[in-house]
């Protein structure tokens, strides 16, 4: 039966203190393990965080960053309502955009935007109409779907 005296950690897993400054034969005598001049050999050493030696702090030595990064952006394209025009089709969403190169293909939502006129009757699937977009979308004779 296993009793808690008897746990002993495994081989290995512990060894015993440096004893630094006990004499040249230890290994570690005369200088204990501090080196031979120098500001680390002196009592009372100890640096800040960071601290180089007098040598230019790695962090002082990077440029700032500037601004930030949104990790909540969503990539979205943008075509006015002119553009609709020259497409030969009656359906547009954001994967017939980005196959006819229309779109950039890194874009995950489509925004119609209002600037110039459309002629022809198209059903447009976006993410986003703007109020003028989607009013000269239905006055052509077309339907604007919220995707």
């Amino acid at each position: 039966m296993l009793k808690l005296e008897d746990i002993r950690p495994q081989d290995g897993a512990t060894h015993s203190k440096k004893r630094k400054g006990r004499g040249i034969a230890s290994g570690m005598g005369k200088t204990a393990c501090r080196g031979n001049n120098g500001e680390g050999q002196r009592s009372g050493n100890s640096h800040k965080r960071g601290f180089e030696g007098g040598q230019m702090p790695s962090y002082r030595q990077m440029p700032k960053l500037k601004g930030f990064k949104n990790k909540f952006r969503v990539e979205s394209a943008a075509i006015n309502v002119a553009r609709l025009n020259e497409l030969d089709t009656d359906t547009v969403d954001l994967a017939f955009l980005q196959s006819n190169k229309k779109a950039s293909s890194t874009a995950v939502a489509l925004r119609i935007l209002g600037n110039g006129e459309i002629t022809k009757a198209i059903t447009v699937r976006a993410s986003y109409f703007s109020p003028s977009a989607k009013e000269k979308i239905e006055k052509a004779g077309g339907k604007a779907e919220i995707v």
